[in-house]
C-alpha cells in the first residue's frame, strides 16, 4: 500500500518516517518524499495509529487524491529547487513538474491554486529565494553565481525578486544578523 505522507521535505524526513513506520512493524519497501511504499498492507486502525505517530513527529498522512497530487507537486518544486542544478534544465519548472507527474500543466496549476491559495510559479520563486538565502548564508558562492546555479538569467533579476519576496537585497540579507530563513514544509 501507498502512503502520502505531508511535511516530508528532505532526506533526514524520509529517515525518521522509515524509522517510524519500522517500529510500528511495517515493512518500507519504497520511500521518497512525501511518498511511502509500506508492507502489509494496514487497516483502518492501523492507518489511525500511523497517523497519530506520524502527526506527533510533525507529519500527516493525505486521504484524498487532490490533497495528494498537490503534496506530489510541492515535493517535486522541492527536489527541483533544492536538490538539483536549475541553470540545467531548459524548459520551465511547471513543464518539468507535470511531465513528471504525467498531468496537464493547466489542471495541476487550477488544482494547486485552489488548494493552497497562490500559484506553483509564486510557490516556486518562494522556493528559490528561500534556496538563495541558504546559498547567501554559507557565503561560498557569490551573487553572480547563485543566480547562474538557481537558473535566473541574470544576477539583477534574482536581486529584484529576492526584494519582491523578501523586503531586502540579497547583500543586506546577508549581512544582517539573525537571518529569516523558513523551513520548506512552512514555505
Amino acid at each position: 500500500m501507498i502512503l502520502y505522507v505531508k511535511n516530508m521535505v528532505c532526506d533526514r524526513c524520509i529517515m525518521i518516517v522509515d524509522q517510524q513506520l519500522n517500529q510500528l512493524g511495517f515493512s518500507v519497501k519504497d520511500i521518497s518524499l512525501g511518498k511511502v511504499e509500506v508492507e502489509p498492507e494496514p487497516g483502518s486502525a492501523q492507518l489511525q495509529d500511523i497517523g497519530a505517530a506520524l502527526q506527533v513527529l510533525g507529519f500527516e498522512l493525505i486521504d484524498k487524491g487532490r490533497d495528494q497530487l498537490i503534496e506530489q507537486v510541492k515535493n517535486e518544486v522541492i527536489n527541483l529547487v533544492h536538490y538539483s542544478d536549475l541553470n540545467e534544465i531548459k524548459q520551465s519548472l511547471m513543464h518539468v513538474i507535470a511531465g513528471r507527474l504525467n498531468k496537464e500543466y493547466t489542471y495541476l496549476s487550477r488544482l494547486f491554486s485552489d488548494g493552497e491559495g497562490i500559484t506553483i510559479e509564486r510557490y516556486i520563486i518562494q522556493q528559490k529565494i528561500e534556496k538563495v538565502k541558504e546559498l547567501l548564508e554559507y557565503g561560498e558562492l557569490n551573487l553572480n553565481e547563485i543566480s547562474y546555479k538557481m537558473g535566473y538569467s541574470s544576477s539583477a533579476h534574482l536581486s529584484a525578486q529576492f526584494k519582491t519576496i523578501t523586503g531586502m537585497s540579497p547583500s543586506k540579507y546577508k549581512s544582517a544578523t539573525g537571518q529569516n530563513r523558513k523551513p520548506l514544509d512552512r514555505v
